[in-house]
Order: structure tokens, then C-alpha cells, then sequence
């Protein structure tokens, strides 16, 4: 991780020199190291694709050519597992950490956020020569020190949070000519967002072949998840497909809905094609890791074609949490394609890359993955009597206020435990599926000593990470990497307001967000109900949106109680009048550094609580 050396808080806290000793002793950490025989890697990691979404997987109705000419030249590993959510699966990726250890347990409401204390898959490559990319979804925080940028990678264009068209993204983001963030910066893009992610990974490809370096990208598309946007002529093919087969009677709104998703798919198999075939041209094919796996279970599968299993995205049961994962290396000696049988997970992808490049692991990391590379070489089989571990927090749905108790928090009942065929589920379900694929006889009552022996290795887990799997990360202000900056709601601690429709609507929700002040100074705070792009005033709405009648604004910084007043608004205390026609309001605060909570409100003229400032923009404009 690239800190700002003038990061006074950071410094303080010893997260710089911790960090450093982390990574002290790694080899290949100067310029002059020799790379050119170290393999490229490129990471394809498609969002809310389920197992069965592949036509080499018995998809009835999506064709995938390229994909399934992946999968004939990849080593296929048939028993890999995720979690059923997509940003713990990202934290586990990047780190080979298990989510309870690295800070990212849910999707949103302030558990996205990898302790920055962590290095990551790009830290370590970037360390030892490699040049580092990130094009599509990052999901793992929106601000300092959790941006990709921030996390090792050097070049990169993504979205913040979870989806395009979430409440942090540029307003209006519709799939086609969107804004993205570039290296630190809002860039518009033209074209269809999958086309764009793929085509920025190969001109960066190209451009580390000019500098003599290996490469490492991450290509974590945002496709196929909502909202279902697709270009025109793949979903004409998709309802062509349906027509034809044998769901062609299936009622209209949910055809309608597959056909968007598999249009999506369709898109992605595509640019699949187009890299594979830019690797053969460019002469990369021989010496370039290509992995393609997707971070969750389908969203859609249930309703139509689940590849046997049961269970979808959020769930528990295995198709929740079971995903395709092929890996092909012309030039690695792995062997002919093949399937590999036996319990692999997310978490085992950095060790394998490690060994299979031969990298070396920062000091004093400890990883919960294992590394593959003996399996892919055929030296080993997966053991046979490996217990792994699915544990993620829920989400705070109905929550309009943060709670100890929400479901957020992690919890050692939330858990699955995986071991042979067995699953024990959330503690209370367990499944053979070998008898019982569908898992729909609960058998936890017959097997005693199975339960006892899984419960065993979950009871050892849970003591090993449940003084740290709920800690709060909180996001730095005021440093110089990024100020000023923007926070949202999708940030508000343990509450889900995540979604731009939500901020259209004027959810009444409320909560507050953890910081970290980095330095002494003049902090102003502007709050706002739009962003800053939309430029309407507080109290009135967008197209089919809803106003909300907001009449004045309040404050509070944990134990900070003066407030600065430097703007024309009638004020009380720590509380604003708004009048029609203001568009924000700013609240000037002295800050010292350390951490902070901030809370704000937006109040009737009555005085009755509508909601939070879903955007505050901050900026210390003046340092002590």
C-alpha cells in the first residue's frame, strides 16, 4: 500500500511502519529486478454469474463459445467455493484472508471496508516488479485508504461500491457511455461498460509490454448484475434463444428479466473471445495465467436452471456459494485440461499465484488459503479431509437506525461448514450430497458425531477471529490523498442505503459514519441530499423521484461541540434553517486528528427527523 507520507494520523497509529514490516524482506522490491520469464497474470471475475450460467455447465438456453473453449484448455477446479456475497468474496481474492479477518463481511452499510493494514494481491505483485491494473468492480471501499489505488494497484478505472448505478456513482451511470474513476479522477467513457473494462486491460497490457514487465490485471466485470442493462443486438440474440427453447411459454416479465441477464453473459463471453485471441496475437498466450471465476451464486438460477444445486446469491445452500473456476497456463507445465475434484475455495487463489510465479509472501502473513500449485502441477490431490469455512455477515434490511444487534455484525451461527459432502448450515442444518444434491432433508438429528466433528473445527475458527470479525474501519479525512472527498450513505454504519432509486425515493434512514481525522485543522462538512453533479436544491426531486420538505440541517462529531459559522444561514447551535432554494449546507468544524463519528440530520420544518445527508462533502480547507 502506497501511504502518503505526510499522512500524520497514519503515521501516528504506526499503520505506515507496520505495513513496511510487513512487507521487509519481500526480493524483487527494486527496479533493476529481472522479470521477463515471471508469467503474466489476468484475473476475470464476472458479478452475481452462477455455476449454471455456462453452456459447458448444461445451460439450456445460453450459448458460451468462449468460455467453453476456456474451459476445454483450463484445469477445471469442480468444488470451488465462495462466498455467497460479492464483496467478502473480493476481500478473500485479494488478500487469501478469510472475510472475519480482513474487514470486508457484507456489501455495504460500513462492512466493505479491507483493513488497509492488510497487504493485497497487488501490493505484493507491484513489490516484486509487476505492473498492477484494476478495471471494473472494486467493492472493498470508496474512499482513503481503501480505494484500489491505494491497495497496490497502478492503473485503475472502476466504480465505487457495489453496482454501477449505486449511490456513490456518478449520477445517471446507465451501462453505456458512463463516468468512471480513473487513477483518482471522474472520466466519462464512451461505449457499453464490459467493452470499455476489457479494452482498458489490453491497452494497459500493451502498455506493460513496452515497458519490459509482467503484468498482473484484475478484470472484475460489473455485469451480470442489476440493473440488467445489455447491448441491443446480444439481447436480440438472447430472445431469439428463448424463443427456441423450452421456455419459450414462460411468463413475459420474468423472460424478459433472463433474457437482460443472459444478454449480459452473452456480452461477456464475447470480450472473453477478444482477449483470449489479443493474447494470441500479442504473443502473450504461452507465458499468461488466465483465470475466469465469478464471485457468487446466480441471482437467477432458481427460476429456471440451477446446475443441480439449490440455492442462490445470499444463500447458504451450495448453489449459493459454489462457482466456476478454470485456470490455463500454455507455458506452466500444469498438464492437460482436466477437472480437479476436492474442496478448494476463493481464499486459496493468492498462495497458488504466489508459488506459480514465484513470489514471495510478505513477512508475517499468515494466509487461510492453500496453495494449489502442487494440485495444478499433478505432484497432489486436494486432501481429501480439508473443512472449510463460509461465513459473512447479513444484511440490515429494515434497519432504518444502527444497532449492535444488527444482522451486519458477524456471527458464528451466520456460518457454513464444508467437509467432503457434508454441509453443516448456519448450525442448525446438515446435508449429504451425495444423497441429497437438492439438500432437502435436514439429517442433522441422524449424524451426531458428523455435526459434532464439523461443529469442532467452526468452534476453533470462531475463537480464532471473533474478537475482530465486526471491527469497524473507519475512512481517513483530510489527508492529502484525497482531499477533498466524498462521503455517502452507502457508508452509514450497519443501515443499507446503497442504491440510487433509494436516494430518489427519500428513504427515511438514518446513521453515521466512523472517520478518522488525519491531521489537525478547519474541516468544512457540506451537506447535501443529491450529488453535486445534479445541482437541485434539498427540497426538491428528480423525475419520479420525491421531494422531501427539508427545513433545516443538524450536526454532531462525536465530542467536538464548537461549531464555526462562515456562511450566511440563520443558525442555531449545531443546527441550520435551510431556505428555499439552497442546494446544501456547510458546517465549518475545528478537528483535531484521531477518530471521529460523524452524525448528521435532516429535519421538517416541524423539527421531526427526515433522513441523513446521503452526500457530505468534505475538505479541510485550513491546518493547524
Amino acid at each position: 500500500m502506497k501511504w502518503n507520507e505526510k499522512s500524520g494520523v497514519l503515521a501516528a497509529l504506526g499503520l505506515t511502519s507496520g505495513l513496511m514490516s510487513l512487507h521487509a524482506g519481500v526480493p524483487g522490491s527494486n527496479t533493476g529486478l529481472r522479470t521477463e520469464k515471471r508469467p503474466n497474470v489476468i484475473l476475470v471475475m464476472t458479478d452475481d454469474q452462477g455455476y449454471g450460467e455456462l453452456s459447458c455447465h448444461g445451460n439450456p438456453v445460453l450459448q458460451t463459445p468462449e468460455l467453453d473453449r476456456l474451459y476445454r484448455q483450463s484445469i477445471r477446479l469442480s468444488d470451488f467455493h465462495v462466498a455467497p456475497m460479492c464483496a467478502p468474496t473480493r476481500g478473500q481474492l485479494i488478500t487469501g484472508l478469510d472475510a472475519a479477518r480482513n474487514g470486508t463481511v457484507n456489501v455495504s452499510s460500513g462492512r466493505t471496508l479491507l483493513r488497509p493494514e492488510i497487504p493485497t494481491m497487488a501490493d505484493i505483485f507491484a513489490d516484486q516488479g509487476y505492473k498492477t491494473g484494476i478495471f471494473g468492480k472494486w467493492h472493498l471501499g470508496d474512499n482513503f485508504p481503501f480505494r484500489p489505488e491505494d491497495r497496490g494497484f497502478q492503473e485503475t478505472i472502476w466504480f465505487p461500491s457495489s453496482h454501477i448505478h449505486s449511490v456513490p456513482d456518478f449520477w445517471g451511470n446507465d451501462y453505456f457511455d458512463d463516468t468512471y474513476i480513473h487513477n483518482g479522477k471522474r472520466q466519462s467513457y464512451e461505449g457499453y461498460c464490459t467493452d470499455i473494462f476489457f479494452n482498458s486491460a489490453m491497452d494497459f497490457m500493451k502498455q506493460s509490454m513496452k515497458e519490459g514487465k509482467p503484468f498482473l490485471v484484475y478484470l472484475p466485470t460489473n455485469t451480470p448484475h442489476v440493473p440488467l442493462i445489455a447491448p441491443e443486438k446480444d439481447i436480440r440474440e438472447m430472445e431469439q434463444a428463448f424463443a427456441d427453447s423450452p421456455f419459450s411459454d414462460m411468463e413475459e416479465n420474468l423472460k424478459t428479466r433472463l433474457i437482460k441477464y443472459m444478454a449480459m453473459i452473452r456480452n461477456i463471453d464475447w470480450n472473453m473471445g477478444r482477449l483470449m485471441e489479443f493474447l494470441k496475437k500479442e504473443g502473450l498466450e504461452k507465458n499468461t495465467i488466465l483465470i475466469f471465476t465469478t464471485d457468487n451464486g446466480s441471482t437467477q438460477g432458481p427460476r429456471y436452471y440451477n446446475a443441480g444445486m439449490r440455492g442462490m446469491k445470499t444463500e447458504l445452500y451450495e448453489g449459493g456459494h459454489r462457482v466456476p473456476f478454470f485456470i490455463r497456463w500454455p507455458g506452466g507445465n500444469l498438464g492437460k485440461p482436466r477437472d480437479v475434484d476436492g474442496l478448494t475455495q476463493v481464499q486459496d487463489v493468492l498462495p497458488t499465484l504466489l508459488d506459480l510465479c514465484n513470489l514471495e509472501a510478505p513477512a508475517g502473513v499468515a494466509f487461510d488459503g492453500v496453495s494449489l500449485a502442487p494440485v495444478l502441477r499433478g505432484e497432489q490431490e486436494v486432501d481429501k479431509e480439508r473443512m472449510l469455512v463460509i461465513n459473512y455477515s447479513r444484511m440490515p434490511m429494515g434497519f432504518d437506525y444502527p444497532s449492535p444487534h444488527a444482522p451486519s455484525h458477524m456471527t458464528k451461527e451466520g456460518a457454513g461448514v464444508l467437509w467432503k459432502s457434508w454441509r453443516l448450515l448456519e448450525d442448525r442444518e446438515l446435508y449429504n450430497l451425495e444423497e441429497d444434491p437438492l439438500q432437502e432433508n435436514n439429517v442433522i438429528e441422524q449424524y451426531p458425531e458428523v455435526v459434532k466433528y464439523m461443529r469442532a473445527t467452526l468452534d476453533n475458527w470462531w475463537e480464532e477471529v471473533k474478537h475482530g470479525a465486526s471491527d469497524i474501519q473507519r475512512v481517513v479525512i483530510g489527508s492529502d490523498a484525497e482531499n477533498p472527498m466524498m462521503l455517502t450513505a452507502c457508508e452509514w454504519l450497519d443501515v443499507f442505503v446503497d442504491q440510487q432509486y433509494q436516494v430518489n425515493r427519500g428513504v427515511r434512514k438514518n446513521s453515521y459514519w466512523e472517520l478518522m481525522v488525519d491531521r489537525p485543522g478547519i474541516y468544512e462538512f457540506e451537506f447535501r441530499r443529491w450529488p453535486r453533479e445534479l445541482d437541485i436544491p434539498l427540497d426538491e426531486t428528480v423525475p419520479g423521484g420525491k421531494a422531501l420538505p427539508i427545513a433545516a440541517a443538524r450536526i454532531f462529531i462525536s465530542g467536538v461541540r464548537h461549531v464555526e459559522v462562515k456562511v450566511p444561514f440563520a443558525f442555531e447551535g449545531e443546527r441550520k434553517r435551510v431556505k428555499p432554494g439552497d442546494k446544501s449546507v456547510v458546517f465549518t468544524v475545528p478537528l483535531e486528528a484521531g477518530p471521529v463519528a460523524l452524525h448528521g440530520w435532516f429535519d421538517d420544518r416541524d423539527g421531526e427527523t427526515l433522513c441523513g445527508p446521503y452526500y457530505v462533502y468534505v475538505n479541510r480547507i485550513e491546518e493547524n
